[in-house]
């Protein structure tokens, strides 16, 4: 057998062939089906040509199927970073300049959100005219609005602000 990588002949070769980026971030080890909503929390649709890298539902040895979005020229802020726990709980944040990774940390889950998440209740005083910013307390498993104490905890990603 030639040392040729174009060609796959069993199914030993489990390796993600995506390009490395020279600087920016990669987000891995997100839950399998969540790379899109982690674009969306980043405010990344396509079209200010950012150059972008996703892989989706991959084999994982930590979470059986992941996500993984690499963003070329871009290092996430730490607002960033807790809004992204919040969907990807197991996420892996690697800052990358000049092909190496110099970070490396895993999300950590803030306490609290603020101004990032849309209540989902309607009759909560921070989707109406008035001037507050939405704040939630962030459970186990969910967010907990710290108004009208709505608890959500499944589709938290439709809730973000974008």
């Amino acid at each position: 057998m030639s040392d040729d990588h174009d060609h796959h002949d069993g199914d030993d070769d489990h390796e993600l062939r995506v390009s490395k980026i020279r600087d920016g971030t990669v987000i891995d080890h997100v839950h399998g089906g969540q790379a899109l909503n982690v674009l969306a929390i980043l405010g990344i649709d396509g079209s200010n040509g950012e150059e972008v890298s996703v892989g989706m539902n991959v084999p994982s040895d930590r979470l059986a199927r992941k996500d993984i979005v690499k963003v070329e020229g871009r290092e996430l802020s730490q607002d960033e970073v807790d809004v992204l726990s919040l969907i990807a709980p197991d996420a892996t944040i690697n800052i990358v300049r000049d092909y190496d990774v110099v970070e490396k940390h895993r999300v950590e889950r803030p306490d609290v959100v603020e101004g990032v998440l849309s209540c989902p209740n309607a009759g909560c005083i921070t989707t109406g005219d008035e001037p507050v910013t939405s704040r939630f307390s962030v459970l186990e498993d969910g967010v907990r609005c710290s108004y009208c104490e709505t608890i959500v905890r499944d589709e938290i990603a439709d809730l973000i602000d974008t």
